[in-house]
Parts: C-alpha cells; sequence; structure tokens
C-alpha cells in the first residue's frame, strides 16, 4: 500500500558526468520512505516491486554487496522492511535502449581477470556513444574485446562501464565484466573509497604547496556548456578535491590531485576556482599565455608547448580499490602518455 503524503519520492541520480572520476554521478540512487502501512515483507520482494526497470540479479547482487541500506545500515535480502524504514539504493545507471555495435579497437589493457579489467585510454577516444559519437569509442572497442559483458537487454550503451573520464583525458579506467563486478565498483565509487590519482599540469604556482578545494560543482549560469564553482553551496553539488604540488617550474606546475568526490570537470574546475587552469584547456581558459610575458620569444614557446599537447594536460594516473570477487586490495598505475611527457620536457628546459 501506499500513501503520497507519507511517502518520500524516489530520487533518481541518473547524471552521465562528462569528466574525471565521476563514480558518484554514474549510478542511479534511490532513497524511499516506506509508507506507514506498508506490511511487513522481504526487502528483495519490495524493492522489486517498486523497482520495476530493475532486474532482481541486480536488486540481489546490490544486497549482497551492501549497496542497499536502511536507516544507514547494510541489510541481507531476508530483512523485513517496517514502517516509516528509510531505504537507499545504489545500482549501475540503467541503460539506454539501443544497441552498441562491436568494432574492433587496439586496446591498452593493462590487467584483466575474470571479473574486470583496466584499460589505459589514450586521450582523444571518447568513452562511450552519444550523439555524434555513435561509433569508434572505447565501449565499441570493449563490446568487441568481450562478448560476456553485462549489457542489461543484449548491448545498450556503456557495457561494463562503472566510471569514465573524458574524451581528452587520457588514463585509467576499470570496467566490470559481470553484474557482481559492476554492482561492487559502483558501490566504492558512490561511497568514495575508490583512490583516484591524476597529474595535472597547471598555470602558475599555488601559494600552499598542498591543500583540499571544497566547493560545490554545477552547470555554469553564464554558460550552461561548462562547470562552475558555487561557494556558498545553495546550488550545484558537493566537491571535493585533495591537490599536492610535485614540480615546480618558471610558470606552471605539476599537481597531483586526489578526488573525494567526482563530478563533471572537478578537477579543471576545482584548479581554475583557485587560479591555476589546467595547461592547454581551451574550456577552462588555460590555452593562453596566463602568466609570464604574453609577448615575444616566450609566447613563442607558450604556443609551442600547446601544439605539442593540443589538450587539457590531464592523465588518470593510478586507480586503487577492492576487488569485486576476492575482496583483495588492488592497484594500478600507467605512465605519462606521450604528449604530457614531451611537454615537460619543454618546460624543463625553458629558462635553463
Amino acid at each position: 500500500m501506499t500513501d503520497t503524503d507519507d511517502e518520500e519520492q524516489d530520487l533518481p541520480n541518473l547524471n552521465l558526468p562528462e569528466e574525471e572520476g565521476e563514480g558518484d554521478e554514474l549510478y542511479e540512487h534511490h532513497r524511499i520512505k516506506v509508507d506507514r502501512k506498508q506490511e511487513l515483507l522481504r526487502i528483495d520482494k519490495f524493492l522489486m516491486r517498486r523497482l520495476s526497470h530493475t532486474s532482481r540479479t541486480k536488486i540481489q547482487n546490490a544486497i549482497e554487496a551492501e549497496a542497499v541500506q536502511v536507516n544507514e545500515k547494510p541489510v541481507k535480502s531476508n530483512y523485513r522492511i517496517k514502517p516509516f524504514d528509510v531505504i537507499t539504493i545504489t545500482l549501475p545507471e540503467p541503460p539506454i535502449d539501443f544497441r552498441v555495435l562491436p568494432e574492433p579497437m587496439d586496446l591498452d589493457i593493462r590487467y584483466e581477470d575474470e571479473s574486470l579489467l583496466m584499460v589505459n585510454k589514450p586521450a582523444g577516444l571518447v568513452v562511450h556513444p552519444a550523439f555524434g559519437n555513435w561509433h569508434g569509442t572505447l565501449v565499441n572497442g570493449l563490446t568487441h574485446h568481450l562478448n560476456h559483458l553485462p549489457t542489461g537487454r543484449n548491448g545498450e550503451i556503456r557495457p561494463g562501464l562503472v566510471h569514465r573520464i573524458d574524451k581528452d583525458t587520457s588514463g585509467l579506467l576499470v570496467i566490470g565484466k559481470t553484474e557482481w563486478a559492476m554492482t561492487h565498483l559502483s558501490n566504492q565509487f558512490f561511497h568514495h573509497t575508490i583512490e583516484r590519482t591524476y597529474l595535472a599540469l597547471v598555470w602558475g604556482i599555488p601559494k600552499e604547496t598542498q591543500g583540499t578545494i571544497t566547493g560545490n560543482i554545477g552547470r555554469s549560469i553564464k554558460d550552461r556548456k561548462v562547470q562552475a564553482v558555487f561557494p556558498e553551496g545553495d546550488q550545484g553539488k558537493h566537491a571535493v578535491t585533495h591537490y599536492k604540488v610535485l614540480q615546480t617550474f618558471q610558470h606552471v606546475s605539476l599537481v597531483q590531485c586526489n578526488l573525494e568526490t567526482g563530478r563533471t570537470h572537478q578537477i579543471r574546475v576545482h584548479m581554475k576556482h583557485i587560479g591555476h587552469p589546467l595547461f592547454s584547456d581551451a574550456t577552462y581558459g588555460g590555452h593562453k599565455v596566463l602568466y609570464g610575458q604574453r609577448t615575444g620569444a616566450y609566447r613563442d614557446f607558450v604556443e609551442h608547448a600547446f601544439q605539442v599537447m593540443p589538450r587539457q594536460a590531464l592523465h588518470a594516473k593510478s586507480l586503487g580499490f577492492v576487488h569485486p570477487q576476492t575482496g583483495a586490495t588492488m592497484h594500478f598505475e600507467v605512465e605519462l602518455p606521450a604528449d604530457f611527457a614531451a611537454v615537460l620536457k619543454l618546460w624543463e628546459k625553458y629558462g635553463v
């Protein structure tokens, strides 16, 4: 039975972020306050009735992965819900209703087992099909590489993905190969227990060698194509980035960023917010000279550096997580891509 006066609306979170570490924005998130007239009922049966678009297997996996909680505590499948219980559920996002065509692709796979694989994505490769990019994406290549990905109903969008990085960001992605792996990894992203380290080349030298940037991130009021920080917290979503300066040059710095949350363009937006946009980031103003003289030989040097790295200087260097099947702590790292390494050498030599 239902009673709209006493029941909170389910709140599915179906946003698809376009940039680094988009873990917690990538998953369906329901919050259900049980009706005061609800009879005692097993939670798995209750959720089957409430989430008609979700399979029984997906619900069972979510419960086993502790992605289903009642009153902020994980429960078993045989838990009987009671009136006024508050249920929260995090699941991989439901697939969009179209088929992904498998396409042969030279994937840089760094690890693979029965549950998951790690792929090193090059800059320039779109992660999944969308308007204007129906073919040639990482998902098309993954679908060809693995014919047993958890694709829902025979091959819809984003098979196996539990997070993504932007087209022009390079680095590591973890891919779930089973429903259980996807659910387990999704839950780790949602609860911010995934270790994510990025390297970024930013304009200028931060005053503090390390720090934390906190500020809600949401679509800019002035330009809906980009994200912005809302310091007062009345708009956007809570976002936290930890940074550490690894190396400084004359007018730029190599910075390590660790994500506590995973919002759209989080690192790019947060670094711009503190006055240090990413080098060569056209979307957030880093594609022009921001520090140093804007004329003469220095300007020519910077223009050459932009040509060497014609995309934002951002690389997903490492990922750490708990293996969904074995429970072992896993950690993976990849080297800097050629363009990033080359632009660092340019700055190292500049002024010597």
